[in-house]
């Protein structure tokens, strides 16, 4: 049977490079996507086999889209593609949900070989990531501690550096309700001013330095 999957990255000539790899290789590319909650929505729409998604990408990064994901079509096996190898971002996004990392800069090797692994129920981590691999095994916690996506989508947008306001606008919520969820988390994460918040963010992959 035909493979069918979502593709999201922010960079047009990426997903063009993506398409014809994949599209060569037999898949069917159902849509793009140009960052995460874009990609939630085809995933609604299309209803693919697979998604292979970016983690950086600016409001609604790869990893709550994982997230969201994973709870709400857990049938859809979910890989990143990436150009981070650092620990933080590898372990996160397995306990996120996902079932195969990819390295961008080995992309053209492993993923379609991490694609067809992924698709048998298989977990396919690229080259080089096996000891981060290993370690969210090792701690297979709740690596968001307890965030909702929602918090997630509010610490990302904090830590990029986004207004109250322009959160509220982004989200489609009242300043008031932003300022609640920031509240929350500085409870939730005992971190008690947005600098921490920001640190928090990039250690745990949420957002990139």
């Amino acid at each position: 049977m035909t493979i069918r999957l979502v593709l999201a990255d922010d960079h047009v000539l990426v997903r063009q490079g993506l398409r014809k790899l994949l599209e060569s290789a037999g898949f069917v590319v159902a849509g793009e996507a140009t960052d995460g909650r874009e990609a939630v929505r085809l995933v609604h729409i299309e209803n693919p086999d697979l998604a292979v998604i970016d983690i950086g990408m600016p409001q609604f990064n790869g990893l709550n889209a994982a997230l969201e994901l994973t709870r709400s079509h857990p049938h859809v096996r979910l890989i990143v593609l990436t150009q981070h190898d650092e620990s933080q971002y590898v372990s996160e996004a397995f306990r996120c949900g996902v079932k195969g990392y990819v390295l961008k800069s080995q992309a053209a090797r492993d993923l379609v070989r991490a694609i067809e692994s992924v698709s048998r129920g298989e977990v396919y981590p690229s080259p080089g990531v096996a000891s981060a691999v290993a370690e969210a095994c090792a701690s297979p916690g709740d690596g968001v501690d307890g965030l909702s996506v929602r918090e997630r989508q509010v610490l990302q947008l904090i830590a990029e550096g986004t207004s109250t306001k322009d959160i509220g606008v982004q989200l489609g919520i009242s300043a008031k309700t932003v300022e609640s969820h920031r509240s929350k988390l500085m409870r939730k994460l005992d971190i008690h001013d947005t600098a921490g918040l920001v640190r928090y963010a990039i250690r745990r992959g949420v957002t990139q330095p």
